[in-house]
């Protein structure tokens, strides 16, 4: 049963939109997952994404563990790299970084990763994974070593959203980065989203919610959130 994604389809469909919260288990103690968690669940949130660029051999397993003793929203892997991928999740994307041109991110970690998915129950979902420039170096630059498309080409990185449907992707992800000092542009997220049939997800540089009321308006159908909440916690209180 494909719950995750199906779900995913129908609140779009109902014209619901979607916020998932992003934790990176570089970035956050288990001690300190529990009180971040309620604050999670009282918000507005309804998935929680957990990855990052680069994370410790089982520290994704330990992290998604504790979450899923204080929640029942779905938690969704959002990994750099194989290490990353846990049974104990509901759900993966499988990105593959449709904008760089290396290899090892377009299809040699995905063929990594399938003796390991083979063996576990776990709804992976094919995701488009789009980097766009936002002003300065990100992680994932850094470690996929592949250059963002400036975000000044629009009609490339609008193509590039619509090769991915084209290929079979399920989703597709437009990402400005961890940190992004500027957030992926309403233009772009409107145009992108005119050329899909499939959902729209929207990340990096949303540290308000009038960010993510433009992106909302623009017309991506899932935006994640994580530094503005790692930074600041009080931010949750204006998404409750």
């Amino acid at each position: 049963m494909k719950a995750v994604y199906n779900n995913i389809l129908r609140a779009v469909s109902k014209g619901k939109k979607l916020l998932a919260v992003l934790i990176d288990p570089d970035k956050f103690k288990l001690s300190n997952i529990k009180g971040f968690i309620e604050k999670v669940n009282q918000s507005t949130a309804t998935h929680i994404f957990v990855g990052g660029s680069t994370v410790d051999d089982n520290a994704t397993d330990h992290l998604v563990a504790e979450i899923r003793v204080h929640t029942k929203l779905p938690v969704i892997l959002f990994p750099g790299d194989v290490s990353q991928i846990t049974e104990k999740a509901d759900g993966l994307l499988f990105l593959s970084l449709i904008s760089g041109r290396n290899p090892d991110y377009l299809i040699e970690k995905q063929v990594k990763a399938v003796s390991k998915l083979r063996h576990i129950e776990l709804e992976v979902i094919p995701t488009g994974y789009i980097l766009i420039e936002n002003g300065k170096e990100t992680a994932v630059q850094r470690v996929t070593d592949t250059l963002p498309v400036p975000r000044n080409h629009v009609q490339k990185i609008v193509d590039t959203a619509k090769a991915g449907e084209l290929l079979g992707m399920r989703l597709i992800y437009l990402e400005a980065g961890s940190g992004a000092l500027h957030p992926i542009t309403s233009e772009i997220i409107n145009l992108v989203k005119k050329e899909l049939q499939i959902p729209l997800i929207v990340g990096g540089g949303i540290r308000s919610k009038k960010y993510l009321d433009a992106a909302y308006k623009a017309g991506a159908d899932l935006v994640v959130i994580g530094n503005a909440f790692e930074n600041d916690e009080s931010f949750f209180e204006e998404l409750t």
